[in-house]
């Protein structure tokens, strides 16, 4: 185990009766890496993060979060976390619980800031029973931040939240992130991770299949994506895996996204071919495709 790291997760098996949800994983986590974590419902994700934070123990294996056992409270002061699930107070109001959970921290954000920072300002006076969903979240996400941490958990942080909200919470991210601190965070949605994460760690079926820099894990993908204009449907040409058309085919009903393994080949296939079309563009393929490649069936 290295001392100087914000999380160290080392040769980790969790049971949960029959199931194992992690499988001999091991995880490092530097000070100041933004690392999103990814994989389908049941991979392991939550689980990893609930054994990070110290809520659960592993079976086998050894965590340690800032150097000391996650499970004693003199290693939690330095985490915030936002776990999927919440459970507010409902009839305290906004700026109560955030008075509460800031009164544990030496050095806490000013409660006005750190409202006005999340859009919170206007709901200050009101019960956190009274609040939309996405509200909600943007609160949990704020009190995880309330007491400058060094280190930040975030389990699926922007799920219910609208595409505003959620591009306001990644500059809220970017920003922590900025001044130093640890991110590790889940979430379904590939392009948050895409826009926020340095390096991609890939989990499915409790063990890691990719961990690596983010660029590096959209190269390992083997599809590349032909975008193009042509009259002609070509979803059914030789060589193309999966064809995709705008979401508006109005705009242009002729441009087409082809995804294939080796697109040298297809753009020659369609010029012996005659095929008349223009516009070509070639491009590396989306964390989607990565994604989708790494957690099959193998």
């Amino acid at each position: 185990m290295t001392p100087d790291l914000a999380v160290d997760v080392d040769c980790v098996t969790r049971r949960f009766g029959a199931v194992v949800a992690l499988d001999d994983v091991s995880l490092t986590v530097r000070p100041g890496e933004l690392v999103g974590l990814l994989g389908p419902n049941g991979a392991g994700k939550s689980t990893l993060l609930s054994l990070v934070s110290g809520l659960r123990r592993p079976d086998s294996g050894t965590v340690r979060l800032l150097g000391g056992d996650p499970r004693d409270a003199r290693s939690r002061t330095g985490l915030g976390i936002t776990p999927q699930e919440t459970g507010l107070p409902a009839t305290l109001r906004v700026r109560e619980v955030v008075d509460f959970v800031a009164g544990h921290f030496p050095d806490p954000v000013p409660t006005g800031d750190l409202l006005e920072q999340f859009g919170l300002t206007e709901q200050a006076r009101r019960q956190t029973g009274a609040l939309s969903g996405g509200q909600r979240r943007r609160l949990a996400v704020a009190l995880a931040l309330v007491g400058r941490p060094r280190v930040l958990l975030l389990d699926e942080p922007t799920t219910g939240l609208d595409v505003g909200a959620r591009h306001a919470l990644w500059e809220a991210v970017r920003a922590y992130h900025a001044d130093g601190g640890t991110v590790l965070l889940t979430s379904h949605y590939l392009e948050e991770v895409q826009a926020l994460a340095q390096r991609v760690v890939v989990i499915d079926r409790g063990v890691v299949r990719a961990d690596d820099a983010l660029d590096a894990v959209l190269r390992r993908v083997s599809l590349r994506r032909v975008v193009l204009t042509a009259p002609d449907d070509l979803s059914a040409w030789t060589g193309v895996v999966r064809a995709e058309r705008p979401a508006n085919d109005a705009a242009d009903p002729a441009r087409q996204t082809l995804l294939t393994s080796d697109a040298d080949a297809l753009v020659r296939d369609l010029v012996l071919g005659g095929i008349d079309f223009r516009d070509l563009e070639i491009r590396g393929a989306s964390l989607d495709e990565a994604f989708a490649e790494m957690v099959a069936v193998r």
